[in-house]
């Protein structure tokens, strides 16, 4: 089977930031849908633990697996943060607490060293194991749960607390929203920032036309 091409992002930092941000509610959509479900889309998940799991990915594009469509849930949300389409208000508030989230731990920098090592050991196992195995999932539920989870500020996930007590599913939101946090840190690189969600939203238009 031959790889899937890679399609170049456009060089500029609003498709750069729109990229990273769709997957930060990628990641926040993929919550609120295993919480109320306890399933989710595969090439969606795949794509968010491919990148979190990749700590040294070999360029932009190879951190969302090279096609714009692997992060097509949160291109979709991202739409409906501009006003285009209806928005998932718990989508929303997810995403935007990744990003303040993100902020915290950027200043942190004892914490992004502990980050940085557990997420070694993760790359580890998953060239072992296979990225999406349950033991990989389990260690990045558990390495959010030991670092993002500390902040005072939390997400509460809601849904079906049948479902969210299941098996494995504590977990796998943990290691959505650890997806979430690597993107988020993502965007923040790319020179994303919160204010400009708000003042330069035409130029986030602009690049999700690129992605249509």
């Amino acid at each position: 089977m031959s790889a899937t091409p890679i399609h170049r992002a456009p060089d500029t930092p609003a498709a750069r930031q729109a990229l990273a941000l769709a997957g930060v509610f990628q990641a926040a959509s993929l919550v609120d849908e295993l919480a109320r479900t306890g399933q989710v889309d595969a090439r969606a998940w795949e794509t968010l633990i491919n990148a979190t799991v990749d700590t040294n990915p070999e360029s932009f594009e190879a951190i969302y697996g090279g096609h714009p469509n692997n992060l097509r849930r949160g291109l979709d949300t991202l739409e409906a943060l501009v006003g285009r389409k209806q928005a998932n208000p718990v989508v929303l508030r997810y995403g935007f607490s990744l990003l303040l989230l993100m902020n915290k731990l950027r200043t942190d920098r004892q914490m992004m060293d502990v980050l940085g090592q557990k997420l070694t050991h993760v790359q580890g196992q998953a060239e072992h194991f296979g990225t999406t195995h349950e033991n990989v999932i389990a260690s990045l539920g558990e390495t959010y749960q030991e670092t993002i989870s500390t902040f005072k500020t939390r997400i509460v996930v809601q849904g079906d607390p049948s479902l969210l007590q299941t098996r494995m599913m504590p977990e796998r939101v943990r290691a959505c929203l650890m997806a979430g946090i690597r993107f988020a840190l993502l965007w923040h690189q790319q020179g994303g920032r919160r204010w400009k969600l708000v003042f330069q939203r035409k130029a986030l238009r602009r690049a999700l036309d690129n992605f249509s």
